[in-house]
């Protein structure tokens, strides 16, 4: 078949343009084995990576018809019949990573991307590891804990979509936040607390994300990041030593007003959060300014009617919480 490639090509600091190739291609055909015949057989400047062509090392991976995947993994009659089914001469758009800068065509600076990675500390603590006379063992339930977060190959497709990092740059990424829970899971590893400390901070670390799902749609091993990262923030929730943030207020807060209303009653969810029950002298302050205006214009709640399903939501609630905690046991 016909099939026109749209690749989006671009040097360092410069503006992108689009630039069209056309091939004969069979369905099987990979979108790697494609780009490497558009630059062997008709432009050789076109840059991109590529290495194990079997979805081992993850360097292939670009945005492939609007989202990120591995150009190893993904083949034309898949593409076509998943975006231009009724096409006489159907088209692919190629373009590079998001949330990296481009350094050539499809090839981008992935440094912001290893520097998150390393600043979650993604290795067995040292101190565990000092054990001069036998090895650590593990059982294999213990192993088992591992092993979906350990399928990750790194290969960016997460970071490129996830909307966290896109807004906030301090957002260490779905990437580095899921090689922390394989740590925080490693009965081998003896700095848990502090780990879940440094995770906890602000919105660099788990409070962070956005939950927009992408990061678990694109993920090639089924890493499914944004649940490892509601992993550990359940693990700092039910921690009794990791210091309270407003993140877990927040939770916290929600999840109890909701369960004795209904829905939440904004009276107390910001005085709960913000103001930390009165303690937060800084906090409550800053809720002054807000309640004046609100007052002002005939919006502020100053009551509250619980919901006519309470009892039902409080049930269900509870019932997700009992079997967490005996999952847990």
């Amino acid at each position: 078949m016909q099939v026109v490639f749209k690749i989006v090509r671009q040097t360092e600091n410069a503006a992108p343009r689009v630039e069209s190739y056309s091939l004969e291609v069979e369905p099987g055909n990979t979108i790697l084995d494609c780009l490497n015949r558009i630059k062997w057989e008709q432009d050789g400047t076109l840059a991109y990576r590529k290495n194990c062509r079997n979805t081992i090392c993850g360097s292939c991976s670009m945005r492939i018809n609007g989202r990120s995947a591995l150009a190893c993994k993904e083949n034309v009659g898949s593409e076509v019949a998943r975006f231009a089914p009724d096409a006489e001469v159907p088209e692919m758009m190629i373009a590079p990573l998001g949330n990296m800068p481009v350094i050539k065509d499809l090839v981008v600076d992935m440094s912001s991307f290893w520097a998150n990675l390393k600043a979650v500390d993604p290795y067995v603590s040292t101190a565990a590891r000092q054990v001069p006379e036998r090895e650590f063992l593990q059982s294999p339930a213990e192993r088992d804990k591992l092993n979906q977060t350990g399928n990750c190959i790194m290969c960016g497709a997460c970071y490129s979509e996830c909307n966290a990092r896109e807004v906030n740059p301090n957002f260490v990424g779905p990437h580095a936040l899921a090689k922390a829970y394989r740590m925080v899971a490693d009965s081998r590893d003896d700095s848990t607390i502090d780990r879940l400390e440094k995770y906890n901070e602000g919105t660099s670390g788990v409070w962070g994300c956005t939950r927009c799902y992408y990061c678990n749609s694109v993920c090639p091993m089924e890493v499914a990041p944004m649940d490892q990262i509601g992993k550990i923030k359940n693990e700092i929730l039910d921690s009794e030593t990791v210091d309270e943030s407003r993140s877990i207020r927040h939770r916290r807060a929600l999840i109890n007003l909701v369960k004795q209303g209904g829905w939440i009653d904004e009276r107390q969810f910001g005085l709960k959060v913000v103001a930390n029950n009165f303690r937060d002298l800084q906090g409550l302050s800053s809720l002054v300014p807000l309640g004046l205006r609100m007052i002002g214009r005939r919006k502020f709640p100053f009551g509250f009617e619980k919901s006519e399903g309470t009892k039902t939501v409080r049930s269900l609630i509870e019932s997700v919480q009992a079997f967490e905690a005996q999952s847990k046991s």
